[in-house]
């Protein structure tokens, strides 16, 4: 949409593209980093929270007291699954977050070329087109107002969605907790 008049500009341009490929490709291998790290830790802790629940299980010495037992290594493990969904939620939260803020800037910059473009194209054009700049420039106002209001229910609508994830975990855990209890 917008016009390159020197070979400056294009470059500059091609410049701040790929400056944001590079941003985002590094926010996703930071988030794969720490998604890997989450995994590993999450394996190790699992391993030896079953060498170790092995071996409580052969120490055992009647069948009354494995149920008992049960129980008592059952919330630890659901008390850890949950901290793992919520860590694993936020790594995808954090990134999103990251590639919408890309791509609000994105629609940022194409909108102040746009905008300058059409500035430009009305100074050039010939007397009377005045209208059609205006309805061109009243088109693009509203279509920002759409994307405005469409990145506005986004947002809210993963918000609602965290909060109904937060709701659900905390379910979750009450639940395991009362049949522990019970």
């Amino acid at each position: 949409m917008s016009k390159f008049t020197t070979p400056e500009q294009f470059s500059a341009v091609a410049k701040a593209n790929i400056e944001t490929l590079i941003a985002l490709a590094n926010s996703n291998v930071a988030r794969v980093e720490r998604l890997s790290a989450l995994n590993i830790n999450t394996a190790r802790a699992a391993l030896e929270d079953g060498v170790a629940a092995t071996k409580t299980l052969l120490a055992v010495k009647n069948p009354q007291d494995i149920a008992g037992l049960q129980a008592s290594l059952a919330q630890p493990m659901m008390d850890k699954a949950v901290a793992y969904a919520r860590s694993v939620y936020e790594i995808a939260a954090e990134a999103q977050q990251e590639v919408a803020k890309l791509f609000e800037a994105q629609v940022a910059e194409l909108n102040k070329n746009v905008n300058s473009a059409l500035e430009q194209a009305a100074k050039a054009a010939p007397a009377g087109s005045e209208p059609v700049f205006a309805a061109i420039k009243s088109s693009m106002e509203a279509a920002n107002s759409l994307y405005d209001n469409a990145s506005k229910a986004v947002k809210q609508a993963s918000e609602v969605a965290e909060a109904n994830i937060a709701a659900a975990t905390e379910a979750t855990v009450k639940a395991v907790s009362s049949k522990k209890a019970a």
